[in-house]
């Protein structure tokens, strides 16, 4: 993420484990360009993520709205009209757009170096927002689908720009491996130590549901591209947008030089779809929702199982229960390609 958009980018982060890792020094995952322009990081609570990062975007679009009130009225009174058009009416819709206005926001704060007067202090203090920030809110599945999902709910419903990165282990990982909504049929984790015997809950089925949010699901070691693409798509999106990414964990009990293998086999086997929800193609008239994964080969279920120690811990306990688990992730598995794929070939 830091790569495509780091020069722009302002993170807020949900505490657990993308926080330790991504919060400590000396080192961090956070990538700088030559030019050393990288991200803006803060670390909020677990449980307020979603709202900490609303909050970002609030403050952004209100001292973006205030420096172009600023540009406007002193146009032609101390700064070039055509300097200030370019600002005002440059779309910022890629990345050349954006260097082009950071390139003008430089020739204009050298303008206002020129002017003494209070009005070009206020507008230099403020020039940066010119920029279209790039305000990305990260957590994981404990967040996204249980204690911040109120919070989550709220700030995509409220149609402002903002992107949500859901790293999805599908158990609470840095508070000791409890089970959470995203938890799968049969894994074993604390509160459900017999194999959780309910599915998953589809968030992304529940965000897609407002019509206007940006939904996708990912696996990086299942397919780069779609995920480059999706994080292309969510950030150029004027509006919510949420990114659902697969991750591996060490919680799974596997060997984690392994883990793209096994993002690999878990979309082969359906336990995982990918897929893409852009609203923006309802106005050429097209699907919104593109499914991005073939159809599942359900028989590899049971060697993705048999890889991860969550599944194999109740088989080695009880064997016809977790065979039972197993069915239902199955037929879940089934269930839910036959209805994406119903959603994905609807006429529109």
């Amino acid at each position: 993420m830091t790569q495509l958009f780091g020069d722009r980018a302002v993170i807020a982060n949900a505490t657990g484990c993308s926080s330790i890792y991504g919060g400590n020094l000396p080192t961090t995952p956070y990538a700088t360009r030559d030019d050393g322009r990288g991200p803006a990081w803060s670390n909020s609570l677990f449980e307020d993520a979603a709202e900490f990062g609303y909050g970002m975007r609030l403050n952004a679009d209100k001292l973006n709205a205030y420096a172009r009130e600023l540009l406007t009225e002193y146009k032609g009174k101390g700064i070039q009209p055509g300097l200030a058009n370019k600002l005002l009416f440059n779309p910022q819709k890629d990345d050349m757009d954006i260097e082009a206005q950071r390139a003008d926001v430089a020739k204009l704060k050298a303008e206002l170096a020129k002017v003494k007067e209070a009005w070009a202090a206020d507008l230099s203090a403020v020039a940066d927002y010119l920029i279209r920030r790039s305000v990305w809110i990260f957590g994981g599945d404990g967040w996204a689908y249980d204690i911040g999902f109120g919070g989550l709910d709220h700030v995509i419903a409220s149609g402002r720009n903002v992107n949500l990165l859901v790293l999805d282990t599908e158990v609470y990982s840095n508070t000791g491996g409890q089970m959470s909504k995203a938890t799968p049929f049969g894994a074993v984790a604390k509160f459900a130590a017999a194999g959780k015997d309910i599915g998953k809950k589809d968030l992304g089925m529940i965000a897609m549901s407002y019509g206007y949010v940006y939904v996708a699901s990912i696996a990086m070691g299942a397919n780069m591209s779609q995920a480059i693409k999706a994080f292309r798509e969510a950030e150029s999106y004027d509006g919510p947008s949420i990114i659902i990414a697969y991750s591996h964990c060490a919680m799974h009990g596997i060997d984690m030089m392994k883990g793209m293998n096994q993002q690999k086999l878990s979309v082969e086997a359906g336990i995982w779809p990918l897929y893409r929800y852009d609203p923006r193609l309802v106005a050429e008239g097209k699907n919104p929702f593109q499914l991005d994964s073939k159809e599942p080969d359900t028989s590899k279920i049971e060697l993705f199982m048999a890889n991860e120690v969550r599944f194999k811990t109740l088989r080695d306990a009880d064997k016809d229960r977790a065979d039972a688990l197993a069915a239902k992730e199955k037929a879940l598995v089934e269930r839910r390609w036959k209805e994406y794929k119903y959603i994905a070939e609807r006429p529109f």
